[in-house]
């Protein structure tokens, strides 16, 4: 049975959550203020405003869910003014016609991240950009609207430009150069597939009995940066590069005087110890598996070459 559902955002989660519903005959409004998107005959592409009541009141109009994945800039700044006010606006529209509100979600509100985190884990992380992950999850929590939040890990897969297995990696795999990553590269870390992050959200926007939850989305046994550069030289059948550590001591002395290094050195914390997501009780209860690396480097592979001939010379 095909039904309508509502995405905003079309970062790579939802733009990959956009095109699965539309890969199963489900239409889609893809809500954001660009209007831009995958283009697909069963996506139709809006510019909307999530903090706008007015125009989220359009675009939610015959939805059976809304998948909300919009993006801020990386500052907490940016998060506190931008991302609580587009949420409440969401679930207030969503509360009026009894849906659920699906949330992709990290893992930055983990109060103990030193530890494996599961999904009974505290989440009280209290500072910067990690302390806005908990007041977001919080207000889901107490909102009358039904939620599911789905935590992954960094991310990795087709779209993932900007993160940390994104195109620093695969331009590092692509021209042979060494690759210098945040931290200790031979740490045991978590990385979540983002088509497994999609397909979980989606089962979770369709079966009741896992709403109001915060759920893991399945996500393979944690694996090292620099085993995730040689997994993709492997699939393209190129050298793999050298891996350095930037010491993260170090980031934090740069971001004393540049304000992006200093916001990536508040989650440096992530790469000096081991960071290692379980999804275990998640995967059973989504009756999902996560991908294995090989195959979810090979796709991360494609795409990325099908981007690079795709650029002008």
């Amino acid at each position: 049975m095909s039904l309508h559902y509502l995405v905003t955002g079309s970062g790579p989660v939802g733009a990959t959550i956009a095109e699965q519903l539309a890969a199963d005959g489900h239409t889609v409004t893809l809500a954001t203020r660009s209007g831009t998107g995958p283009h697909h005959p069963l996506i139709h592409l809006v510019r909307t405003d999530a903090t706008d009541p007015a125009a989220i009141e359009s675009a939610i109009d015959g939805a059976t869910a809304v998948f909300h994945c919009i993006h801020a800039a990386y500052t907490a700044a940016a998060w506190r003014t931008a991302l609580p006010g587009a949420e409440q606006v969401v679930l207030a529209a969503a509360g009026t016609r009894n849906i659920p509100v699906v949330f992709p979600e990290s893992l930055y509100s983990y109060s103990r991240p030193e530890e494996i985190m599961r999904e009974d884990s505290p989440r009280m992380a209290k500072q910067g950009k990690r302390g806005i992950r908990t007041q977001l999850l919080a207000a889901r929590a107490e909102s009358s609207t039904a939620t599911v939040s789905v935590v992954a890990s960094d991310f990795y897969g087709p779209g993932a430009e900007n993160a940390h297995a994104g195109s620093r990696m695969l331009d590092a795999v692509f021209a042979g150069h060494r690759l210098f990553a945040i931290g200790n590269p031979r740490l045991p870390h978590s990385f979540t597939y983002i088509p497994d992050l999609a397909a979980a959200m989606i089962k979770a926007a369709g079966r009741e009995g896992l709403w109001n939850r915060v759920l893991h989305a399945p996500t393979a046994p944690p694996t090292t940066q620099a085993a995730m550069v040689a997994a993709y030289a492997t699939v393209a059948g190129l050298p793999t590069p050298k891996v350095s550590g930037i010491p993260t001591r170090l980031l934090r002395t740069i971001g004393l005087a540049n304000t992006a290094m200093r916001e990536m050195a508040e989650m440096a914390y992530q790469f000096d110890r081991p960071f290692i997501l379980d999804s275990r009780r998640s995967e059973v209860d989504l009756g999902l598996s996560p991908t294995p690396l090989r195959d979810g480097a090979a796709s991360t592979v494609a795409w990325w070459t099908g981007r690079r001939a795709a650029q002008p010379v």
